[in-house]
């Protein structure tokens, strides 16, 4: 079986501790002024829509770039980048049965697979939860729009120095992919407006005047894996979510109380045979993979999150799975789930040479109500619906210079790109040869 060990992953802590969170967020307080006019803000923001409603379509790294790659994507290129692949390809769209706050609604599409019935998707990508950490959305549009393009030219593709051939190509696309682009536009929309590092959604619903900090709701906060802050040991339950409102980790007022996780969800009611789910975020350089609520352990399938017993202890790492609690894995998931996160590791460092680590995600902090948990524990919780492999992908590592870390520079845009996109690949070929679940027949 293969396992991590504890000593080598807690080494590994000290340097990735403001993943997805700046260190006084970790702590609960609120976000601290760093924004100042004459500081930089990293690459820039496209004006305009160099898609023109769709009627272009990207073209990404991988397969010989022709798209201006000099700003990154606003909210308006972002969905007719969306438009003009689906133009260009033929590929069908879909628009969840949910709309923000703003008024705007959250569309992906699905792309290969072995049939056009929605039971062929086997992987689901997911970008832009978090508002503020920009590049989320460009990486994954870009990426689609490279193995389209190298499907359709008979081409390979190369992310610097990681070169797929034109047989993985096919490959990649046979897992059949379905993909939200943005599935947190409102926050992003704000967050490009005004610079402001901003994370969350825009529901104002437990705000308070005056206190910008109240609006908004952690949308990595909010999907129904224990997410009752009662569930959870007394010593990390203010850092693995929150009832504050101002708070950065702000829960919302229930599971699923956001149409931005309702539209996640929504995705992986209805595609069924959904079996690996990746969630894109930064920066910190890192993949993870279940649990994030404490140590995994594959000896005693009572310890899980289901079992109220073990409340008042959950959460803790360092206590003994033994003697204390642990989280149950079946050792064949853990050992899937833990080599497709090596695959994908050693595809980012091969690709631009600098080093992402593969870890469990109770190792960085434990959380409540994340995606990739809750993709993860939706068979547990009932075992009619189907087995998902949850991953949160942590690309880049940070901008000191910029008034937000989150914001990369020109060059880190590019290698943040190559080392996703290579990631992704590396994501599909090895659920390709792990595991897809039933046959692909429609």
């Amino acid at each position: 079986m293969m396992r991590w060990a504890q000593a080598s992953i807690v080494a590994c802590i000290a340097s990735l501790l403001s993943a997805c969170l700046l260190p006084e967020e970790r702590d609960g307080i609120a976000r601290q002024a760093r924004r100042q006019v004459s500081r930089d803000n990293g690459i820039a923001i496209g004006t305009g829509d160099r898609f023109n409603g769709g009627e272009l379509f990207p073209r990404g790294l991988g397969a010989g770039n022709q798209t201006d790659l000099s700003t990154l994507l606003n909210v308006d290129e972002i969905n007719s980048a969306l438009v003009g692949l689906a133009n260009e390809y033929g590929f069908e769209t879909f628009t969840a049965p949910y709309t923000t706050f703003e008024g705007a609604t959250i569309s992906g599409g699905k792309v290969g697979g072995q049939g056009t019935c929605n039971e062929t998707y086997r992987v689901f990508l997911n970008a832009a939860i978090h508002a503020r950490e920009r590049g989320s959305s460009d990486n994954l549009i870009y990426f689609i729009s490279d193995l389209l393009y190298a499907d359709r030219y008979g081409t390979s593709l190369t992310y610097g120095d990681k070169i797929y051939s034109n047989d993985d190509v096919t490959k990649a696309l046979s897992t059949g992919i379905v993909f939200l682009p943005l599935s947190n536009p409102d926050g992003v929309a704000y967050d490009q407006s005004t610079n402001s590092c901003w994370r969350k959604n825009r529901n104002p619903a437990a705000s308070t005047g005056g206190n910008d900090d109240t609006i908004g709701i952690d949308l990595n906060r909010n999907f129904d894996f224990v997410w009752d802050l009662s569930k959870w040991a007394s010593t990390v339950r203010s850092s693995v979510a929150s009832d504050r409102p101002a708070s950065e980790v702000y829960h919302g007022a229930e599971a699923f109380s956001e149409p931005e996780s309702k539209s996640i969800k929504w995705v992986m009611d209805t595609f069924t045979k959904i079996r690996w789910f990746l969630d894109l975020h930064s920066y910190a350089g890192d993949i993870l993979y279940s649990w994030g609520s404490d140590t995994d352990q594959g000896d005693y399938p009572y310890k899980n999150f289901l079992n109220a017993s073990y409340d008042s202890i959950r959460g803790r790492t360092s206590d003994s799975t033994q003697t204390g609690y642990g989280e149950y894995i079946p050792d064949e998931d853990l050992d899937n789930i833990s080599s497709a996160a090596s695959r994908v590791k050693d595809a980012m460092d091969s690709s631009t040479g600098r080093s992402y680590v593969a870890m469990q995600s109770a190792y960085l902090y434990p959380t409540s109500g994340a995606s990739d948990d809750y993709a993860y524990s939706r068979h547990f919780a009932d075992p009619n619906v189907n087995l998902i492999y949850g991953y949160t992908v942590e690309f880049g590592f940070g901008n000191d210079r910029a008034s937000c870390p989150f914001y990369p520079t020109d060059d880190e845009y590019i290698l943040n790109m190559q080392e996703t996109n290579a990631g992704f690949m590396e994501f599909l070929l090895g659920a390709a040869e792990i595991g897809l679940g039933d046959p692909q027949a429609c």
